[in-house]
């Protein structure tokens, strides 16, 4: 869809949840707690979501569907980690490409594309799923070489409630980059604003 790339919209930083916020996002995107898991599937696990629009985006949606191969290690995390410290959000980005696939995601507007980071993590309710992925720039974005280049990620979480499947929700930054601000703190910025994910169905 068209909204992805249009350059003439102005960059707005994300107006996201607590957990995106500060130094604390990385780690909590990136972290390994006792009660995560890693590593082969027995089989691919599917979930499939509504992205609706907030702000300015408000009263349109989409169709996602996210793929999972396989769970991404506490390497993958530590490597990610580094990447972003050496070289920002390039640094991480570069490093991503050069990750194996793990998972997918199709997003109206792509042919979908490739997960290279995916984790798991048990919570009191279920499960929480957050992923962050290298974008794939459009023909149009890179011939012109619009603004919107510079937002090359897409990543996104989704807390699943298996006691009350109507709780499952999400938050999903088709285009995105991390950034540092002015007070020396991680955040997302954003080329529209954050979408809301709701009628999360799982396919195992």
């Amino acid at each position: 869809m068209h909204w992805v790339w249009e350059e003439n919209r102005m960059r707005k930083s994300a107006q996201v949840p607590r957990f995106l916020k500060g130094l604390s996002f990385l780690m909590g995107l990136l972290m390994i707690a006792s009660v995560s898991t890693s590593g082969q599937r027995g089989e691919t696990e599917t979930i499939d979501a509504t992205a609706f629009g907030t702000s300015t985006q408000l009263g349109r949606n989409f169709g996602v569907k996210i793929m999972i191969y396989e769970f991404s290690s506490p390497e993958d995390r530590d490597i990610l980690v580094q990447a972003f410290q050496k070289g920002q959000n390039d640094g991480l980005v570069n490093t991503l490409e050069k990750m194996k696939s793990v998972g997918r995601i199709t997003i109206p507007g792509t042919l979908g594309y490739e997960l290279n980071y995916v984790r798991e993590i048990v919570t009191p309710t279920g499960r929480t799923i957050r992923f962050v992925t290298n974008r794939k720039i459009a023909f149009g974005e890179s011939y012109w070489n619009t603004q919107t280049k510079s937002f090359n990620l897409t990543a996104g979480e989704i807390n699943l409630d298996d006691k009350d499947k109507s709780k499952s929700a999400g938050v999903l930054f088709p285009a995105a980059q991390l950034i540092i601000n002015k007070e020396g703190e991680l955040q997302w910025e954003l080329n529209e604003n954050a979408w809301k994910l709701t009628n999360i169905i799982e396919w195992k």
